[in-house]
């Protein structure tokens, strides 16, 4: 789990680490989710397929591919089904084996999603869970699966919890100015 204020490059860590795991052959795939939350208005009906519907909330973890292996190869990647765009609602009943599954603005789980997605890990498979605990886009905050799931399983074997600060904001460098004004009462 790694948690932090905008831009501590959560995303793009996530996404490096699993192109990394691609290259030393540590796993075949790379699966990648995010809740279908909105930040506080409403989009509506999305045409198209599936993957098209849920293709904007994941943009940030395209971007991030795109940069670390070039759009052309990123490309290959999609094509070829070694990344894979899922939508979180649509994992239940899955299983990734030998899967790199990206989980990304995990502060807009449900503890019934985070439950479901944590589940869905197979036999050599890795999964990484970021958010923004300060970001939290649900009805009620306090209901932010990744709150809870940090609070149930940090400390755990096998489960790493990272929670980046202020200091760790690698973007403009005004954003973390915008951060503490906005943490500040």
């Amino acid at each position: 789990f790694a948690t932090g204020p905008a831009g501590t490059g959560k995303t793009f860590i996530a996404v490096g680490a699993a192109v990394d795991a691609l290259r030393r052959g540590e796993q075949s795939r790379v699966v990648l989710a995010r809740p279908a939350v909105e930040a506080g208005e409403s989009l509506g009906f999305l045409p198209g397929d599936a993957e098209a519907k849920v293709h904007p909330y994941l943009r940030p973890l395209i971007d991030s591919l795109n940069a670390l292996l070039g759009r052309a190869r990123a490309d290959r990647y999609f094509q070829n089904g070694i990344v894979e765009i899922l939508p979180l609602a649509f994992m239940r009943g899955r299983t990734f084996h030998d899967a790199f599954v990206i989980l990304d603005e995990a502060q807009n789980t449900t503890c019934g999603q985070m439950l479901m997605f944590l589940t869905r890990l197979g036999e050599g498979s890795k999964a990484v869970v970021t958010g923004d605990t300060s970001q939290v886009d649900l009805d009620r905050p306090a209901d932010s699966g990744l709150i809870d799931a940090v609070q149930r399983l940090g400390g755990r074997e096998g489960i790493a919890t990272v929670a980046l600060g202020e200091a760790d904001i690698v973007r403009h460098g005004i954003v973390g100015d915008v951060v503490r004004a906005y943490q500040d009462p």
